[in-house]
């Protein structure tokens, strides 16, 4: 009996001497297997069930070292959009030596400097750039020119028969300096209303006015007289045809005229042209049927048809108002203070 126990005492002994070193030994083996036998993320989290799956293919180290600036490399990966700071290069032999990121240049376009400098611009590139203006070889032309303009030739319906209206001018001379002639009158039942000449020096002083001075002579109405005249006619802003000029007589009467047109093009030959002229005196003249301050305002607004640039048939409405004592001398006179007609006429040029 005692035999027998002894007996057993010693095989339980030896069965776990045995199945203590049998677990060391598979503890042992399973850390070998680990460290030996690489597995990638996505077999190690399946799990031991998918042991007999096939395993992925081992991943290839990336040789920088044939990558050019572009960021791909001899098989066509794009490498430029890589985080290489996130990069696991493991660990460096001899077969893949350290790549020198630094030294590839990724980035460092912008910071090169130019093989060939920009030279700084000197005073001699911009003298040659930007030549001085010459005058002297600016001057105008020294030809002489002329013109002649029939701005308005023109009829109506008047009381007592057919009325007719007229106001030119010529010029001659350089761009300069011309000799001008205005003219302008109106005739009612075959007897001349009114009418008058100016002759006048006119030079200059800008590309778009001209200074006046000359003489100016009435024929009608009253007697026959003669004044100074000195003004200024061109261009205003907004393309507005302005004349303006002031008038002295022989007898010490001070008088002026201002006159503003414009010309609003409908079509390339169709234009409208309003037109506005005021008359002033400093004194009464009752002889002559002029009252002191604002003497008519004439408003005219004519449509003219351009057949050709030189002739421009048109049709219009003028209204013509007489103020102050002029109105009072008018109505004395047995004459309208207003007169409302619808003219028709030419104007040309040549």
């Amino acid at each position: 009996m005692n035999m027998s126990i002894r007996i057993s005492l010693n095989l339980l002994t030896a069965a776990l001497v045995l199945a203590i070193h049998g677990n060391a030994m598979a503890q042992h083996d399973h850390s070998q297997h680990q460290t030996t036998t690489p597995k990638s993320e996505e077999s190690t989290s399946t799990g031991h069930e998918q042991h007999g799956a096939q395993e992925s293919p081992p991943v290839e180290p990336v040789d920088h070292s044939k990558m050019d600036h572009s960021g791909k490399d001899d098989k066509g990966t794009d490498h430029s959009g890589m985080d290489h700071s996130q990069m696991e290069h493991g660990q460096q032999t001899s077969e893949n030596p350290p790549v020198d990121h630094a030294a590839m240049g990724h980035g460092s376009g912008a910071t090169q400097q130019p093989i060939e400098p920009i030279p700084q611009i000197t005073d001699a590139d911009r003298a040659a750039a930007f030549a001085p203006i010459n005058h002297g070889a600016m001057e105008h032309a020294s030809s002489i020119n002329a013109m002649v303009l029939f701005n308005r030739l023109e009829t109506w319906d008047a009381d007592h028969g057919n009325g007719q209206a007229w106001e030119g001018s010529a010029w001659i001379g350089s761009d300069l300096n011309r000799l001008w002639l205005r003219s302008e009158g109106e005739r009612e039942d075959g007897r001349t209303e009114a009418s008058d000449l100016e002759v006048l020096y006119g030079r200059s002083v800008s590309p778009w006015w001209d200074v006046v001075t000359g003489v100016k002579h009435e024929f009608r109405p009253g007697d026959s007289r003669s004044w100074a005249a000195f003004g200024v006619q061109g261009l205003a802003p907004y393309k507005f045809e302005v004349s303006a000029t002031a008038y002295v007589g022989e007898s010490g009467q001070i008088a002026a005229t201002v006159e503003v047109e414009y010309e609003l093009l409908l079509t390339n030959r169709l234009i409208l042209q309003p037109l506005v002229e005021a008359r002033l005196s400093a004194k009464d003249e009752p002889e002559y049927g002029n009252g002191s301050g604002l003497n008519t305002i004439e408003a005219g607004l004519r449509l003219r048809y351009e057949i050709n640039r030189r002739f421009a048939p048109y049709v219009g409405v003028v209204h013509e108002r007489a103020f102050g004592d002029t109105a009072d001398y008018h109505r004395a006179a047995g004459e309208d203070v207003r007169d409302t007609r619808v003219v028709a006429g030419v104007r040309i040029w040549f």
